[in-house]
């Protein structure tokens, strides 16, 4: 089964409280996001959005403009009819970022828990060149996966442990570490899980 196909047996099979990951409210990445101070009019990218809660959140607290990207059109269409009208300013985007190219110009770039699922440096390469092909200099980018304490599987699937530190690597120098935090995730259906989380600037580009 290839990797669609299997994120959209998940969203079509699994209720959210099903599913490991999810979350009422976002707590630490919205704590990263607001702590940007990003501007009325910017674009937040969500990565893997799935059908997650963080843009429920951030319609309510903010004017910034969103795109929900996620491999799995079933997801992006059970965010789409939970949020209603609210969302109709919402772009939602079916795409593969470690596969196809991406061309939009963002603000700051959200990921919980894709990256991780990057095992091989081929898909993290292509993953990254999008990120930095989209993301403004001078923008952010809120970086989670499951810490060097976490799971070796979830979902079904290998994933690629982290520590701050190498989280920050895996960005490049290009990137300045900015914060800091981790978390013992709840699963809805009992147990835990170790994420951590980076938030680091996009330095700007030097005058030649």
């Amino acid at each position: 089964m290839g990797i669609r196909a299997h994120w959209e047996k998940m969203y079509r099979t699994r209720r959210p409280e099903e599913r490991s990951w999810t979350q009422r409210r976002p707590a630490k990445s919205l704590t990263l996001i607001r702590a940007a101070r990003l501007a009325p009019n910017a674009v937040i990218f969500d990565a893997g959005a799935g059908a997650s809660t963080l843009v429920d959140h951030l319609l309510k607290a903010s004017g910034t403009r969103l795109i929900l990207a996620d491999v799995s059109a079933a997801a992006l269409r059970e965010a789409k009819r939970r949020l209603g009208r609210p969302g109709a300013g919402v772009k939602f985007l079916r795409a593969d970022l470690a596969s196809g190219r991406l061309d939009v110009k963002v603000d700051l770039w959200h990921d919980r828990a894709v990256f991780h699922f990057l095992t091989r440096a081929a898909d993290r390469k292509r993953y990254l060149s999008n990120l930095k092909r989209c993301l403004r200099p001078g923008g952010f980018v809120v970086l989670s996966t499951f810490a060097t304490t976490g799971p070796e599987l979830c979902s079904g699937l290998p994933v690629r442990r982290y520590s701050a530190a190498a989280l920050g690597q895996e960005l490049g120098p290009g990137f300045k570490v900015l914060r800091r935090l981790s978390e013992k995730h709840r699963k809805p259906f009992g147990g835990t899980q170790d994420f951590v989380y980076i938030m680091a600037v996009r330095r700007p580009r030097r005058r030649s």
